[in-house]
């Protein structure tokens, strides 16, 4: 990446989506990964255990082109590992690298979201295995363990950074 760039895409309206992911911006960058529509479902489908594409396919009702295009750039970012199941014919199932396992809290984010904000009834309850209770993912201090709430946050940021 050059800093030149970074220090020119000082407002969104400079940056068109396949341009995110040469800014200085982990968002931006997050996002040019799993921000097109239709990439967090599949991989909601992949922490389901869902690996193969026929289930993609027919799950979410996708058309061949936009499942392959979904399915290459999560491939090409080290999101999913293609890997054969057959030979005769080849055929291939998608499977979640630690890449890919580390968006999990994303997704119970975006999910969490969706409960309070789009829904009167959350269409599925998540239970933690080990304790055999229902589970309520929150986002804590690794240093003091506390609830991480935004206004109690602050930024440093590098001098390039978008």
């Amino acid at each position: 990446m050059q800093p030149e760039r970074a220090q020119t895409c000082s407002t969104i309206g400079d940056v068109k989506h396949d341009e995110l992911a040469e800014v200085y911006c982990s968002v931006a960058r997050t996002w040019a990964v799993i921000g097109e529509r239709w990439t967090m479902l599949i991989l909601r489908e992949c922490f389901r255990g869902e690996r193969r594409y026929d289930h993609f396919r027919s799950k979410l009702g996708l058309g061949s082109n936009v499942l392959n295009d979904r399915l290459a750039l999560l491939t090409a970012e080290g999101v999913l590992d293609r890997v054969p199941y057959q030979d005769n014919p080849t055929r291939h199932e998608y499977r979640l690298t630690t890449k890919g396992q580390d968006l999990y809290p994303v997704l119970l984010a975006v999910m969490a979201w969706g409960d309070i904000y789009t829904t009167d009834t959350p269409p599925l309850r998540l239970i933690h295995t080990p304790c055999g209770h229902p589970a309520d993912p929150t986002l804590t201090c690794a240093h003091c363990g506390q609830p991480v709430r935004w206004r109690e946050m602050s930024a440093e940021y590098q001098p390039t950074a978008w």
